[in-house]
């Protein structure tokens, strides 16, 4: 695909991801449709176009996908909470979101999974798509269906999807766990832009991450849509032990590549769970 594609569709446009990628999409379609629940920060510019739409209204997609060639699916609830909201957005929407795909003929999903998918392995352990998911939250688990209807779309009906793995995506690493999760600003616009313009790819996983010096995923397709990381935590290591010294040995936050998120008991509105206080 080293040609513009049509149209693509970015879904969670006004979103934290939405926005750093939104550039480097504009440079790969002809036109970008942009969506999202909320109004977006910055006004559609030439070759872009925008509509709000709520992807758990099936009916509503039907507009939204009109004309459209690819679509790069970064809406959605993205951090932990109580079922609910989190099946509206994640589960009704991306199922809304295959089906209507389907209907109008869009043959590739780009999909915004989550590392923490696979958040119940142990921080000794390497990761690869062909283990079993171990979600670590309720959020995980709505992302793990994703891959999955990705996976049932791909070989009932021939829609190809890559789902990435998003790591922790932010400016500069923020923990001890970015020495292996983190994603750099720049890579996730490589990712995204390979994940578009790679050959035919069926269903297929991606490790989003940059090229850090704790190795917790391996095996996966980036070679094969030529993903190549620039960015290290590394690269920022003496300051994130300045900032963050580690974890006490053998706490939970320790043990798991799951991380902060596991404080989020989605059963507590937001409070932590005892056995999950004083980490250092």
């Amino acid at each position: 695909m080293s040609h513009k594609i049509g149209r693509i569709l970015l879904t969670g446009a006004a979103g934290n991801l939405g926005r750093i990628i939104r550039p480097g999409l504009r440079e790969q379609a002809k036109v970008l449709r942009l969506t999202d629940i909320a109004p977006l920060p910055e006004a559609p510019v030439e070759g872009e176009e925008s509509t709000l739409c709520d992807l758990a209204d099936r009916g509503a997609l039907d507009t939204l996908l009109e004309g459209v060639d690819l679509i790069v699916h970064m809406g959605g609830a993205s951090h932990e909470q109580r079922f609910d909201p989190l099946m509206r957005s994640n589960v009704l929407a991306v199922y809304n979101l295959y089906d209507a795909a389907l209907a109008h003929g869009v043959r590739r999903v780009v999909y915004a999974s989550s590392n923490h998918v696979t958040g119940y392995y142990e921080s000794t352990e390497c990761v690869t798509p062909g283990m079993a998911m171990r979600p670590d939250s309720l959020y995980a688990t709505t992302k793990g269906f994703g891959e999955l209807v990705g996976s049932f779309y791909w070989h009932r009906h021939g829609i190809e999807t890559i789902c990435l793995r998003i790591g922790s995506c932010t400016e500069q690493p923020k923990s001890q766990r970015a020495l292996a999760a983190w994603l750099s600003h720049r890579d996730l616009c490589e990712l995204v832009r390979c994940a578009i313009a790679a050959p035919a790819v069926g269903f297929a996983v991606v490790n989003g991450v940059s090229n850090n010096p704790v190795k917790w995923y391996d095996g996966d397709a980036a070679e094969l849509i030529g993903y190549r990381p620039q960015d290290s935590a590394g690269e920022h290591a003496e300051e994130i032990a300045a900032k963050w010294p580690p974890l006490r040995s053998g706490h939970l936050l320790q043990r798991w590549q799951a991380g902060n998120i596991l404080r989020q008991d989605y059963r507590l509105d937001g409070g932590i769970p005892p056995e999950l206080e004083n980490p250092v």
